[in-house]
């Protein structure tokens, strides 16, 4: 394929630590990196953008608190801002990031927009939670439907959420998989010390999970499942993450008698070294439309057991990266893990396998998908 073009794209995101507007921002920073130039557009800087240059600009949506509204109109400012973006910097591509209220937002500026001559193409990208949580309501199905059917181009994380899009909504747009990504080669540093001491014995393996500890992440399976492993296996679990099953999962570990084998870091920002001192990484989640933390957990060379819903088995090859189980198996989760970890041999074999199926997934494999995209949406315009 010929050298893309430099775009000016409006890129809106949730500014948060949830798996979209992580992507989001990764995908703005490695377009930039390939000479395009990126506006982030929304209610507050992302919380990986941390370099602003002349080629990555933040504007802001500021709400004003009119006491008239119960709840102030976020999606009116949001798509006026977006109209005076586009017309002050020229910008040439919205690529929305979820459909409620993103999407919605972008097709009222594209219509703004198109009322002064200026024609722009929008591409919506599904997470998930979108489209299978909020989407779904009958509150917002109606939305949701129109906001997907009025986009230009339509992508979607995974085959699974694809499918799962086309089955509860009537979709007349077609839907690309472009999956999540990570930058890999940042990963290839090795770290001399992980401090692996700080956590566990020489002789004790250290298994992971990290997450916001909702409950579509079944904390509770990831506690039952390393009360089954150190039956076995010396080992201590590392739960990183604040939520609302928090709680319980530290009284389950009570209750289990494995309360000095758990540690709750909580919220952290060294993930990287935690992973590097990592064994293996729990994901026994409900539903995931794609598994980025398992990703992350494989590019660091965790081998990764996980459900085998939504996305992971797109992600975590069965036998190869980890191990897929069904939703609660927690026997055959426990089982799977041992297998692993008994040996050192077997567990350094999937260490190394983790992170070539990683690779599959590195941001220059997948951004070049994401450009063709683009060029796709400014063609049904032109």
């Amino acid at each position: 394929m010929a050298e893309c073009i430099h775009m000016k794209i409006a890129i809106v995101c949730y500014p948060t630590f949830g798996g979209s507007g992580v992507v989001a921002t990764e995908l703005g920073l490695a377009l930039v990196e390939r000479g395009h130039e990126v506006h982030f557009i929304t209610y507050k800087q992302p919380v990986r953008l941390e370099l602003l240059s002349k080629k990555i600009h933040f504007h802001e949506v500021v709400v004003p608190d009119y006491p008239l509204f119960q709840f102030q109109p976020y999606e009116l400012a949001l798509s006026s801002k977006l109209v005076d973006m586009v017309k002050l910097y020229n910008i040439d591509l919205l690529h929305v990031h979820y459909a409620i209220p993103h999407a919605y937002a972008g097709y009222m500026a594209k219509k703004m927009l198109a009322e002064e001559g200026i024609y722009i193409p929008m591409v919506t990208t599904l997470h998930g939670t979108d489209i299978t949580l909020v989407g779904n309501h009958p509150f917002y199905k109606p939305a949701v439907t129109f906001s997907i059917n009025q986009s230009d181009v339509v992508t979607s994380v995974s085959q699974s959420l694809k499918d799962d899009t086309l089955r509860l909504f009537d979709i007349k747009q077609e839907i690309n998989v472009v999956p999540n990504f990570i930058e890999a080669t940042k990963y290839q540093k090795v770290f001399t010390d992980c401090q692996r001491d700080l956590m566990a014995s020489e002789k004790e393996r250290i298994i992971t999970h990290i997450s916001n500890l909702r409950p579509v992440k079944r904390i509770q399976d990831v506690v039952k499942v390393f009360h089954k492993i150190q039956q076995t296996i010396p080992s201590k679990l590392i739960m990183v993450g604040e939520g609302p099953e928090k709680a319980p999962a530290e009284e389950l570990c009570q209750s289990l008698g494995i309360e000095d084998k758990v540690v709750f870091v909580g919220n952290s920002s060294e993930i990287d070294k935690i992973l590097c001192f990592s064994d293996l990484f729990l994901l026994p989640s409900e539903k995931e439309s794609f598994g980025l933390a398992a990703l992350e957990a494989m590019v660091n060379g965790v081998p990764v057991i996980s459900t085998n819903t939504g996305g992971l088995s797109e992600v975590n090859e069965h036998g190869v990266s980890g191990f897929l189980s069904n939703v609660g198996d927690i026997d055959d989760m426990a089982k799977n893990a041992i297998d692993i970890l008994s040996n050192d041999a077997t567990l350094n074999s999937f260490k190394l396998q983790a992170k070539e199926v990683a690779m599959k997934f590195d941001t220059q494999a997948i951004v070049p998908l994401y450009e063709r995209v683009y060029e796709d949406a400014l063609s049904k315009i032109l």
